[in-house]
């Protein structure tokens, strides 16, 4: 079936340039790394772009703390963030960092526009102020004690305790996180992006099928209670662009994270002469879409689409908003040893049973997912090694050494590889919904179809009689089968494909032809199995690294 090429421009949410990313970040990355290449298989113009968040007052207060510039810290962790997504087969098309030339030019693009359209206005606002510091403090530096429960040693902004929001002058006997002093009320000027401009715009949009139906409810709960405001600057000392023509004024750094998505493009489409309005344009009609986490639905779905209106740029086609990762049905635990960074998982197990796991759980809505790492063990060998993997190692070795590596002419029953080929559009539509469980339900029910002819026609015993041609036909339908699944699971298992490539001296595509008459190479494993002791050891030495 032929279908009209599309030309689709995917992000993630950029990760915060402060730290090392984690198993709770790769959920994210790895679904969109996912549909990336499923939409990349099916022949479709598909680029992925990302970024480092560079900006802020916790890289600028790191950077501090380790005598270094921000610049030296916020280079030293792109390094490490690009090694973490290579190692786990996250292939984006350009990553790049909010602090570029790129991010600053659209950033004072979008500010201006917005100013010129009267969608900024200024305001005095009182902040604290840590006068041994000298700055103004961002609420999650303010610590104090609850005013509703009166727990110690709590955020400005919310308390751990009792869940309660409220804001920073609130807290009981306050004091700096920074110095300890007692932070001082004083009066600075501020601008702000006027949202409830855009208010009849952005619900239209949220409610016009682009965003999930739990998403929608929860932000027209935001609508009713009435957009506010939102505050676009911050005061010296600050890291981030400052803003044109306001000394000592900086953009906030929400204002130029989600802008890093058109600034990675802008650089992807001059390295690969790629029409960036073509993608970005009011009149584009590119696709559009957003991978993030359902704690910035705010800025994503309101601030964001606001600020691509005003400043005449398109509006995305979807946001696709998952859930949080639970490890062993808890929040992730530095003292249990369940906070896992992508370095440690690295040093351990392959990444590929991640990938395959993750796909087994996530299903396009926004639930939170768990890793239950007794259930990991099981499904993986279960799964991958005892189903998938087990099909080409029963029927390879007969094929390798019987007939020096070369597939029968014909398949010996065409039916069942086109009841295989048939399950091709069920699975092409679960990928599109990101519903990648169903993908894993399908793709294992035909492995164990597949498993089912070869125990029913039992290579093993036909190898012990002189009918050769039996042997080398059941083998061949095996591997061609496996071959299917391999091109069903390509997406999920990038790694093993390229395995799978060079093993049967062909590449994976959607639907393929069998190959008959066809030479192979030796096979050799293509996935071990998971070993108790290195998830023991990782969570070990997640442990050690507090």
């Amino acid at each position: 079936m032929t279908h009209a090429k599309r030309k689709i421009l995917v992000t993630s949410a950029l990760p915060y340039a402060n730290g090392a990313i984690h198993l709770g970040h790769l959920v994210e990355y790895i679904q969109t790394d996912i549909w990336v290449r499923y939409q990349k298989l099916r022949g479709h113009e598909c680029y992925y772009v990302c970024a480092d968040d560079a900006h802020g007052t916790p890289i600028m207060l790191r950077a501090q703390q380790e005598n270094i510039s921000p610049e030296e810290l916020i280079a030293r962790v792109y390094q490490e963030h690009c090694a973490d997504f290579a190692g786990f087969a996250v292939q984006f098309d350009h990553y790049h960092s909010t602090h570029s030339p790129e991010n600053q030019y659209f950033a004072n693009f979008i500010y201006q526009r917005l100013q010129e359209q009267g969608y900024i206005s200024r305001r005095h606002i009182s902040q604290a102020y840590d006068p041994v510091k000298e700055m103004f403090l961002p609420d999650r530096f303010i610590r104090g004690e609850c005013p509703r429960c009166g727990a110690g040693d709590q955020y400005g902004d919310s308390c751990e305790v009792c869940g309660a929001t409220y804001a920073p002058t609130e807290l009981k006997n306050p004091r700096s996180a920074l110095s300890g002093a007692t932070p001082e009320e004083r009066q600075s000027e501020h601008f702000f992006v006027n949202l409830a401009d855009f208010q009849e715009m952005l619900v239209q949009w949220t409610n016009g099928g682009a965003l999930q139906e739990e998403v929608t409810n929860k932000l027209n709960e935001w609508f009713e209670s009435g957009l506010q405001p939102w505050d676009v600057s911050r005061d010296a000392p600050y890291f981030g662009f400052e803003i044109p023509n306001e000394p000592n004024k900086y953009f906030y750094v929400w204002l130029d994270a989600p802008i890093g998505y058109m600034a990675s493009f802008k650089h992807l489409c001059d390295e690969l002469g790629l029409d960036f309005n073509e993608f970005w344009g009011q009149e584009s009609k590119a696709e559009l879409y957003h991978f993030i986490g359902k704690d910035i639905i705010y800025f994503h779905a309101l601030f964001w689409p606001a600020m691509l209106t005003g400043a005449g740029f398109r509006k995305p086609n979807a946001l696709f908003v998952h859930g949080f990762l639970t490890v062993n049905g808890q929040k992730m635990s530095k003292s249990r040893g369940t906070f896992i960074t992508a370095r440690t998982y690295l040093n351990h197990l392959n990444p590929e049973y991640l990938r395959y796991y993750f796909s087994a759980k996530l299903n396009g809505r926004v639930e939170d997912i768990d890793l239950n790492l007794e259930d990991f063990q099981n499904r993986v060998n279960a799964d991958l090694v005892g189903k998938v993997v087990n099909i080409a190692s029963r029927c390879a070795g007969f094929i390798n050494k019987r007939f020096a590596g070369v597939l029968a002419a014909q398949l010996p029953d065409n039916a069942l590889y086109e009841d295989f080929l048939q399950r091709a559009e069920v699975i092409a539509a679960a990928y599109e919904q990101r519903d990648y469980a169903r993908v894993v339900r399908e793709v294992m029910a035909l492995a164990d179809r597949a498993n089912q002819y070869i125990d029913e026609q039992k290579p093993w015993v036909i190898a012990k009689t002189p009918d050769e041609a039996a042997l080398q036909a059941v083998c061949t339908q095996g591997l061609n089968l496996f071959r299917v699944l391999m091109s069903y699971l390509a997406p999920i298992l990038p790694t093993m494909s390229e395995k799978v490539t060079r093993f049967l001296a062909s590449p994976l595509s959607w639907t393929p032809e069998p190959l008959l008459a066809h030479h192979i190479e030796n096979f050799e494993p293509l996935m071990q199995r998971v070993d108790p002791k290195a998830i023991e050891a990782m969570i070990t030495d997640s442990k050690q690294s507090l």
